[in-house]
């Protein structure tokens, strides 16, 4: 008779590169002694998996009705209804909203403690929620199965560039959690590791453990890419060679969610950026259009009689056209700036610019 699976705590290392690794409330299936007829709530037919602890709470209420608020999008990426989250009286998302297409790359924007990481934790499957509806790759997260997790690929701020293993191996090993990988030395071509192939982990550069990371958050051949805050430490021409990496990958037809505190960075990958603050979504736009970019005054700014001076128009051409008549060559020290993506983001949370 095949043995029972039994839902227990872990404190075990993980497997190298496991995507699970440094999660909190972790528990792992170990094979239960007791026969199958035993009435194991968590039976698994003898497979040894990993769920974590939020997986036992209640499952999430829907929020009444809205008249006012679409269904989820089951042909979305990720669509999000009415999610709510609170950790005791501290409300971490409230009633948050989000459509993210097929395909696109999307940044997900808002200061520490906004409620970013609860949401992208919730849509990984790997925190519960407390109310509202999530749809994911047309699944809800907190009832999907092992077929629906292979789909998605996880890049974390930290990943196994520690490891005693080679780039190799912990590529190779990752491709065996998945039932149809991609071939680990496509995947190292891919992310410019194929000449350190056969180098320890821990041997790697900073930017060559990132790329490290990416590899083994795409293996998997995933439909859906978490990336979280994937340039952080990285000097500005690492961060630009990855910047083409991520470029390539959504080529591929990856749809990608990623948070970042680099606002230049959100701006030169993302199709659309999200503003959160206080858990609540403030606005969903195209970069160069949030808050406004496209129609704010722009400022005109130039030097005259040794003074910089500078203005505010919604019609900088006329006020340019001006300028150039009243200087006999060019215009000294000529400047024309819109609002930067930094502005108004700062303004969006609440920040002064």
């Amino acid at each position: 008779m095949r043995a029972a699976t039994l839902l227990v705590p872990t404190t075990e290392e993980l497997e190298p590169g496991c995507p699970s690794a440094g999660r909190p409330g972790q528990f792992s299936r170990k094979i239960c002694p007791v026969p199958v007829a035993c009435s194991c709530a968590q039976r698994e037919g003898g497979d040894c998996v990993l769920v974590q602890k939020d997986s036992l709470l209640p499952r999430a209420r829907k929020l009444a009705a809205d008249p006012g608020r679409q269904p989820p999008d089951a042909d979305a990426a990720i669509s999000i209804r009415g999610l709510a989250k609170r950790y005791g009286d501290f409300v971490a998302v409230d009633g948050l909203d989000l459509d993210i297409r097929r395909g696109e790359i999307f940044a997900l924007l808002g200061p520490n403690g906004a409620g970013k990481t609860t949401t992208v934790e919730i849509c990984e499957g790997y925190r519960s929620r407390d109310a509202g509806e999530v749809l994911v790759l047309g699944e809800d997260p907190a009832a999907a199965g092992r077929r629906w997790k292979a789909q998605l690929g996880i890049v974390l701020q930290s990943g196994a560039g520690e490891s005693q293993l080679t780039v190799r191996e912990l590529v190779r090993a990752q491709a065996s959690y998945y039932p149809a990988p991609r071939d680990p030395d496509e995947v190292l071509e891919l992310v410019g590791l194929t000449e350190k192939a056969g180098v320890r982990g821990k041997s790697l550069s900073g930017g060559q453990r990132r790329r490290l990371d990416v590899a083994l958050g795409i293996v998997g051949r995933p439909t859906l890419l978490f990336l979280d805050e994937p340039t952080t430490g990285f000097d500005p021409e690492a961060r630009r060679q990855f910047w083409s990496l991520i470029r390539s990958l959504r080529e591929l037809g990856t749809t990608m969610l990623l948070t970042t505190h680099y606002l230049d960075e959100a701006e030169a990958l993302a199709d659309r950026v999200g503003v959160i603050t206080r858990g609540r979504l403030v606005e969903v736009a195209v970069p160069s259009s949030l808050g406004g970019r496209e129609t704010a005054p722009a400022v005109v700014s130039w030097t005259e009689d040794g003074a910089r001076r500078s203005e505010a128009t919604a019609a900088p051409t006329a006020l340019v056209r001006d300028l150039a008549g009243r200087f006999p060559g060019e215009v000294p020290d000529l400047a024309v700036t819109r609002p930067t993506l930094e502005d108004v983001y700062l303004r969006m949370i609440g920040e002064p610019s």
